[in-house]
């Protein structure tokens, strides 16, 4: 039931509108994120005092073009504006409408005016208008449409103190939308409005035939009452897709002549600054060059940009583990809480630049408009793998980090192209398999050149090439697999060419980290606790004779305090519930090539996947540092006692670099597509299809070239 002591303020508008600007400047710092109940879709609102301390909670709703929806986005609109008695139901909408596009936004003001909810419109970008030489006359669109109309400027907060002016008088005053109804309906639309009326104690003839229009997807709506309302609609020989193309076409006709008496161009008929530079951008040849020349410069900013942040958060981290131990006294809740807790925090903290600098270029990006000519350029193609246009973005971005890169498929209105995106991302190899790369290849391919071309240099770029048609293939095969239940089109607007509201993309980055630190550090900080806690501990009895037996070898060896305590930890590891479990599962990775101690790497690896390296050369019992040849020189020094041969030779080091290619050894990976999903079964799903894929992809290489 919606509370009817709480005013809501909706914002409502097309994509690109500037309706988010708006809802910005309006609340400030005064707004949260979560979710409509039942979907994953966002929903932001916060609180904004319209004058003499009256606040008012306002809501952003998503973009929607029209109350016939195409997209989930669209679907929360009409499910909170047919339904008043809907917790989310306005008491006032403020219809945010791009004056430069205002034919195309039309439609949906047009349709907001008859459902007679208290409405001001208001026409933003109103200063690139000015400059781009566009008149307007609100005076005479007020008029003929019988609400009020405000010209503003989110850019330049222009006319914001007016606006809130008139939305404080009109809910002061409780004044109902007497704005005359703006389409005439046909004669079928009135019987079946006339019909369904009493049958759902409806006031409002529109949104009754809303209800008609959408009730079979209307979650207010029970399967008894569904059944009743197709009843009574099919009594009038009601069609919806007839109907809807009828009120479209209607509407249109109307207002078109109304924004002609309304705007002026004195530039009409000249090709627009955003049609010159969209003749290059959007170029069938040069605009793919164009745009993976822009994805380049990006990531080698966000490696540059983030390489020294990352360093200072990791030695915080760092510093923080050793000042623990220093202070505290010595005990398991000591080594819990600075190898545990503290560095499974700070395995994923440090990701926090880079995640930063992603969404702080490609807000950038979507800012002045350039991203949707990069979803436009590629939709085609990446349909006919069952992804969208938009998936783009969340591919490119993966070979950074696969986190940001899935909460970037939001933008994705489609659920079930969202949701593939979301399944085959983590495919794509990001920074956090370099290390494993780095080690892997050197038992694989010699150092030397071919072509001119550094040939480990070429062993990455194929197993990137590896990686993207993993991510097609698994795109495609999801594609067969999942049932469509809308059929899929890309319906979007290309904005003018624009600079930036610096504003709108603090508040998008800030947005975005905080979800990432709060989400997946939940997540993160309960399994850091979990591995720490089976890497730590043993069966006393072989834990105690692991000790006995390192301090024997160290005495045997002559080894220094530094190397006996490497050791004693190497034998306990090798003892404790994770060096049980690699026994345990030993039996089960040894037809790839790998023995116990590549399996508590796989185990350990899976807080992140470059911790395989660490773990290896703890296990190993090295001199302490991290040093990938020193690293490497110990592995190939690793014989199989057995066999004699070395362990890392070259079907197994090939094996391994497989399994890393398709493996999903990513905990915070995990955590953020259960987030995004809301729910355990998808990442499941994703965990085991890429299970799948690393074993009998690791199974096929090790047996072909052993």
């Amino acid at each position: 039931m919606k509370d009817s002591s709480k005013e809501i303020v909706a914002l409502i508008g097309n994509p690109n509108s500037g309706k988010s600007s708006l809802f910005n400047i309006l609340t400030g710092l005064r707004q949260q994120v979560g979710n409509f109940p039942g979907v994953t879709v966002d929903k932001k609102i916060g609180s904004t005092n319209l004058g003499n301390n009256y606040f008012v909670d306002v809501i952003d709703l998503p973009g929607a073009y029209s109350l016939y929806p195409n997209s989930s986005d669209e679907k929360i609109v009409v499910e909170i504006l047919s339904n008043p008695e809907n917790p989310n139901y306005p008491d006032l909408i403020i219809y945010v409408l791009d004056i430069m596009n205002i034919e195309r936004h039309m439609l949906l003001a047009t349709q907001l005016i008859d459902l007679k909810i208290p409405l001001i419109i208001v026409l933003n970008m109103t200063d690139i208008a000015d400059k781009a030489g566009v008149k307007y006359e609100e005076d005479l669109l007020e008029k003929k449409l019988g609400v009020k109309v405000i010209p503003i400027s989110c850019r330049e907060e222009r006319n914001i103190d007016i606006l809130k002016a008139t939305a404080f008088e009109r809910l002061k005053n409780a004044k109902k939308n007497d704005a005359p109804t703006f389409y005439k309906f046909s004669n079928i639309d009135q019987r079946t409005i006339d019909n369904l009326k009493p049958y759902l104690h409806e006031d409002n003839d529109y949104r009754t035939l809303l209800i008609a229009h959408h009730h079979q997807w209307l979650k207010n709506k029970t399967a008894a009452e569904r059944i009743n309302i197709k009843n009574i609609v099919a009594q009038t020989n009601f069609e919806s897709l007839k109907s809807q193309i009828a009120e479209t076409m209607g509407r249109f006709s109307k207002f078109v002549p109304y924004i002609h008496q309304i705007q002026s161009d004195k530039n009409s008929g000249k090709p627009s600054v955003t049609d010159r530079i969209d003749n290059v951008i959007t170029h069938r040849f040069f605009g793919p060059l164009i745009f993976f020349s822009i994805m380049l410069l990006v990531f080698q900013l966000i490696f540059s940009w983030s390489e020294y942040p990352m360093e200072w958060i990791e030695k915080a981290f760092a510093w923080g583990g050793n000042t623990l131990q220093e202070v505290l006294p010595e005990s398991w809740f000591t080594r819990l809480l600075s190898e545990g807790i503290i560095a499974g925090l700070g395995g994923i903290m440090v990701f926090i630049p880079q995640i930063t600098f992603l969404f702080l270029l490609v807000s950038i990006l979507e800012e002045i408009g350039y991203m949707s000519r990069a979803v436009f350029m590629f939709d085609k193609i990446l349909q006919k793998f069952g992804l969208n246009g938009r998936s783009i973005v969340a591919l490119v971005s993966s070979g950074a980090c696969a986190i940001p890169a899935i909460m970037s498929t939001r933008t994705i209105s489609n659920r079930r192209e969202r949701l593939i995106t979301i399944m085959i991302t983590p495919l794509i190899s990001c920074s956090a398999r370099i290390p494993v790369y780095t080690v892997l290849i050197g038992f694989i391919v010699p150092a030397g050149s071919y072509m001119g071309f550094n040939q480990q240099g070429l062993a990455f770029m194929g197993i990137y090439l590896l990686s993207i048609i993993a991510a097609l293939g698994s795109a495609f095969v999801f594609n067969l697999i999942l049932k469509k239940e809308d059929e899929s089109y890309l319906m979007m607007e290309l904005p003018i060419y624009k600079a930036p509201i610096w504003k709108n993309i603090l508040f998008n980055v800030k947005e975005k980290v905080l979800t990432f630190i709060i989400e997946a550090g939940k997540v993160i900080f309960v399994i850091s606790i979990i591995l720490w806690c089976l890497a730590s501990y043993g069966p006393k009895e072989k834990m105690a004779a692991a000790e006995i037996q390192a301090t024997e070898i160290a005495n045997e060896r002559s080894l220094n305090e530094i190397e006996t305590l490497q050791l004693i930890a190497s034998l306990k590891k090798e003892n404790s519930f994770v060096g049980h479990l690699g026994k345990f599962i030993e039996p089960a990775i040894s037809p790839l090539g790998f023995d116990w101690k590549i399996g508590i790497a796989l185990i350990t690896s899976f807080a992140a996947r470059e911790v395989f390296v660490g773990t290896i050369a703890t296990i190993y019992s090295i001199d302490g540092t991290e040093d990938e040849g020193t690293i490497r020189e110990r592995m190939a020094a690793e014989v199989n006692p057995i066999t004699g041969n070395p362990v890392y030779g070259f079907a197994t080091s090939f094996s391994l670099l497989i399994f890393y290619v398709f493996a999903m050894q990513c905990m915070s990976t995990l955590a953020i597509t259960k987030r995004e999903t809301k729910s355990w079964k998808w990442p499941i799903i994703q965990f085991a299809y890429m299970s799948v894929l690393a074993y009998f992809g690791s199974l096929i290489i090790f047996q072909l070239f052993s």
